[in-house]
């Protein structure tokens, strides 16, 4: 038997993504699948059963439109219009705070082009007393549970009508009167804190769940080991979300060991449930989500969902994506457009046409341009945002601290 040569060195691997500007994206290697498989489980099944289901897809709508396979749920068609509309109204409300942020109105914004469906359908399979730790790609989790449109904006603004008087960075919105814990911008490190609002809800024999997000890039911080750590040691009545929308700023999903197991694989290791869904699909979404919320509030534990989905614009506003992937690679991606595919099989099932998606488009624009008009006469960033200066020094600490009270003074004999 020869003795394999051993090299006097070892080489560093650095993934790098499969497609830069100027190439022309292929995903004929992402494989789409045709039979909608794997089968829906007892959602108090043991969580080694759902092992092939961290590696394989979960789907219902196919691009048809037809809805099939065992994880078909029970929706109503006006519900799914009401979808539809939260779709399309997310969509006009990120174009138009895009663009007023290039025009100076706002420092800084973040769109959810492309993940939409994540977003309205995991809404849609919760209740409104469970908590969400968002990210801050979720804007249709606040449009979908009835949140003030004009207070998001004025949130973004950093105007008068901001209830956090412009202390946060715009899009990271804070809403406790519907459930959505305020955005950290550090994804991480809101995993460990949603799993531990699970627990408490536990401890207190409360039915109310937590979900929590974040990005797969964060996966690769310790925040999200630990969460997994406590979330499957204490069985914690939480949904774990990772939206893997290939990208973490501009570095591809590789980095953070995307091209070995999915990120859904990694639940398995820890002992939980473990669920990965076309994130395009928002009956897919719904659906898993509501098996997860199910197993939950049944004592059954955590389960971590890995929604396999796109991000269609840059990271945010200070990003241009055009510098690190080829500009059409949204557009030829396998898995489609989430509100093209909802729109599609509600045409299928003959509750909806063309005409009626183009209407309700131009309503949507129109309701989100004249609702900020409204926002903006409160005041923005490239005008006067009419919020009171002094409030810098108020409502950072609980008890007012010596220092700040001498700045506050300095400040106010400045002004006068």
């Amino acid at each position: 038997m020869s003795t394999p040569k051993r090299s006097n060195s070892s080489r560093l691997y650095v993934p790098e993504p499969q497609f830069r500007p100027g190439d022309t994206p292929d995903y004929s290697h992402i494989a789409v699948p045709v039979a909608h498989t794997p089968p829906r489980p007892d959602p108090l099944c043991d969580p080694h059963e759902t092992v092939p289901h961290a590696t394989k897809l979960i789907r219902v709508l196919r691009f048809s439109g037809e809805a099939a396979g065992d994880w078909v749920p029970e929706i109503s068609a006006e519900a799914l219009r009401g979808a539809l509309r939260d779709l399309v109204l997310t969509r006009a409300m990120d174009d138009r705070m895009f663009n007023m942020q290039r025009q100076g109105k706002m420092s800084f914004y973040m769109k959810s082009a492309g993940e939409e469906a994540v977003s309205v359908g995991h809404a849609m399979a919760l209740r409104d007393a469970d908590m969400i730790f968002p990210t801050y790609r979720q804007q249709g989790i606040l449009i979908h549970r009835g949140a003030s449109i004009k207070e998001m904006m004025c949130q973004c603004l950093s105007n008068s009508g901001d209830p956090l008087d412009g202390k946060s960075i715009p899009v990271l919105y804070s809403f406790k009167k519907h459930g959505f814990f305020s955005i950290s911008g550090n994804l991480g490190t809101q995993l460990i804190q949603g799993v531990g609002w699970g627990m408490a809800s536990a401890y207190k024999n409360s039915d109310e769940i937590a979900s929590v997000f974040t990005g797969e890039g964060a996966t690769a911080e310790g925040d999200f080991h630990y969460a997994l750590n406590f979330a499957s040691t204490y069985r914690a009545p939480c949904i774990i979300n990772v939206v893997n929308n290939q990208w973490a700023i501009s570095s591809f999903q590789g980095i953070a060991a995307g091209e070995g197991e999915t990120f859904a694989a990694r639940g398995t290791g820890y002992g939980l449930a473990t669920l990965r869904v076309d994130g395009n699909d928002i009956l897919a979404v719904y659906a898993a989500t509501k098996w997860a919320a199910e197993r939950a509030r049944k004592g059954g534990g955590a389960t971590l969902i890995e929604h396999f989905t796109y991000r269609k614009s840059g990271h945010s506003t200070s990003d241009d994506p055009t510098k690190y992937r080829p500009e059409n690679e949204p557009d030829v991606w396998p898995f489609g457009d989430p509100v093209d595919r909802l729109k599609g099989h509600l045409i299928h099932i003959g509750e909806w046409d063309e005409d009626r998606h183009a209407a309700l488009e131009e309503e949507a624009k129109l309701e989100i341009r004249e609702t900020y008009k409204a926002a903006e006469a409160m005041g923005n960033l490239s005008g006067e945002t009419q919020v009171n200066d002094y409030t810098m020094f108020e409502q950072v600490y609980e008890h007012a601290l010596p220092h700040l009270d001498e700045q506050k003074r300095m400040f106010a004999a400045e002004r006068d």
